[in-house]
């Protein structure tokens, strides 16, 4: 759950980025006092009026109408995928050619990758003001359409929303991003190479996590191939109740469950037994045939969708849970937008990435409807320019270089501090 990555901190902005209007009305039986703001001596008087600043720039955004949803825009959206789908189940149905068998499972990926975007929509409650409509589709486009429970991508996302790109205190904490705890395959800061340490009995770091660290700039697309097939793991063990993928899940299933303890393990259980009819053919298929169609599918789809989320915050900024800054700043610094260059236009990187190539705009205001964010980001970037707050953007090649190029540096030094700490090696 979210409150508890904020536990002792405020909560003001990140409340207001969640929770629909009606909500601050479920608070009033807890208000115990009105907080001072000139009390609070780790603002200076510009940081208050910069925070009052972003607050005064919702509120103008909500007056515009930013927040208000085009149905007919989600109509085709939906309509849009579900004609992806049943073009992949023709492919298959209709045609014994394998290379028309490898387009599908690729044509497959692709449309997992936007119902991601769909379900991402409707899960952020961009699209409906009553919240279980949001939820209703969510577990339509979520379990159904691309196997992955509701209950666990809300405990997972929200997180990472809240704390993008922090490092937890410590790794029982339930205090960082769920997003960035990639050890021991990835680190994205040097702090994260060497976080195992206190876990071992000698205090030093295992020959696994050296040989992964020292190559993690050449193994960063192929983990990501294999990306879809993990969160397919943790998707059906959270909705079975076999397993949480975090310490903050497992609290937060242990307290209140799931959302939907019956329809979510149903509708996964739908979702594979079509997933698996399609990648054998019905039982035409051989058993390696089936496999080469099921794996290039899903691979191809953990490429798809780690691409775009992987360019909004890796290589990126990162912070320690207890030294982060407020969270507009957190939010800019840590994230980066992606637009058309090398040849790729702009009209493709914005299918593509389904909104989230104004990923900046996207996190400072999570339940802002897609269509709305290319309007709302001539605002943002107006009041940036007017703080001095910049924030990065680079298109789909230089961004993966940056990508690469923090997994390497990060791999230096890493190589680098385990010399110095043992000269002998």
């Amino acid at each position: 759950a979210v409150i508890f990555t904020h536990a002792g901190d405020d909560m003001t902005d990140i409340f207001a980025a969640f929770h629909g209007k009606g909500s601050m009305k479920a608070m009033k039986p807890f208000l115990i006092g009105d907080l001072v703001v000139e009390s609070n001596e780790d603002k200076t008087k510009r940081q208050l009026e910069f925070e009052k600043g972003y607050r005064e720039l919702r509120v103008q955004l909500i007056k515009m109408g930013f927040f208000e949803s085009s149905k007919l825009f989600y109509v085709y959206k939906c309509t849009f995928n579900m004609c992806m789908w049943a073009t992949a189940v023709a492919m298959v149905m209709k045609s014994d050619s394998t290379a028309m068998h490898i387009a599908s499972a690729l044509l497959l990926g692709l449309f997992w990758q936007q119902c991601g975007w769909l379900a991402h929509d409707f899960l952020h409650h961009q699209v409906f003001q009553n919240r279980k409509h949001g939820d209703y589709l969510g577990l339509f486009w979520g379990n159904v359409m691309q196997g992955f429970s509701v209950s666990w991508w809300k405990n997972k996302h929200n997180g990472h929303h809240a704390v993008t790109n922090l490092h937890s205190t410590s790794p029982e904490s339930q205090d960082g991003d769920p997003d960035i705890d990639t050890m021991p395959l990835l680190a994205w800061s040097l702090k994260q190479a060497q976080s195992l340490r206190e876990m071992s009995a000698d205090g030093k770091d295992t020959a696994f996590t050296k040989l992964a660290i020292k190559f993690q700039a050449f193994t960063y697309f192929p983990i990501l191939l294999l990306a879809r097939i993990s969160w397919l793991n943790e998707s059906f063990k959270t909705a079975m109740g076999v397993g949480a993928s975090s310490e903050n899940a497992k609290e937060e299933f242990a307290r209140k469950g799931l959302a939907y303890p019956f329809a979510e393990p149903f509708l996964l259980v739908v979702f594979h037994a079509w997933n698996f009819a399609l990648s054998c053919k019905f039982g035409e298929w051989s058993l390696a045939y089936s496999m080469m169609y099921y794996f290039t599918a899903a691979c191809s789809s953990g490429l798809f969708l780690a691409l775009v989320f992987g360019l909004g915050h890796n290589g990126m900024a990162t912070y320690d849970a207890e030294s982060r800054p407020d969270f507009w700043k957190l939010q800019v610094t840590t994230t980066r937008n992606i637009i058309g260059g090398h040849g790729i236009p702009q009209a493709f990187v914005d299918w593509f990435c389904g909104g989230l190539q104004y990923q900046v705009d996207h996190h400072l205001f999570p339940t802002m409807p897609r269509h709305h964010l290319p309007k709302a980001h001539k605002l943002i970037d107006s009041f940036c320019k007017e703080w001095n707050v910049s924030y990065h953007e680079a298109d789909l090649i230089d961004g993966n270089i940056e990508v690469i190029q923090h997994l390497s540096k990060v791999s230096d030094d890493f190589i680098s501090e385990m010399v110095k700490e043992f000269p002998a090696m």
